[in-house]
């Protein structure tokens, strides 16, 4: 079971940092990502990590502003959001990936979702 927490409004170049939070014993041997689906858009990816926090990837669009980060003691997975643009508002989710110790970076690769946190950027 995932669960996102921290998303709201915030101003236009603003930051916010939302959190996942993972149930179960298995965390740290799973990669896991952040998606996100605009009003009216596909459903896009936004940043992953491995497993150890090794290797990271990040969408285009949030390159330079977006920082994903893990705590497998916790387990929970991190999106520091920074120069919040009013384009990234979108309902965010967190992803486990589907198989254990393998990289997953696109959907296909995850197979649990979170229920998805609203992050609303203003103008």
């Amino acid at each position: 079971q995932l669960a996102e927490s921290g998303g709201g409004l915030v101003p236009a170049g603003g930051s916010l940092r939302l959190t996942c939070t993972a149930s179960g014993r298995t965390f740290s041997s799973y990669s896991m990502g952040w998606f996100r689906q605009p009003p009216g858009k596909e459903r896009e990816s936004v940043a992953a990590i491995t497993w150890t926090g090794a290797r990271t990837d990040y969408g285009d669009s949030v390159k330079g502003r977006f920082t994903v980060s893990r705590d497998n003691a916790k387990n929970t997975v991190a999106l520091q959001m920074r120069s919040l643009k009013p384009e990234d508002t979108a309902v965010y989710y967190c992803a486990k990936a589907r198989e254990r110790w393998r990289t997953a970076v696109a959907g296909p690769d995850f197979g649990s979702w979170g229920q998805g946190t609203q992050v609303t950027v203003s103008t």
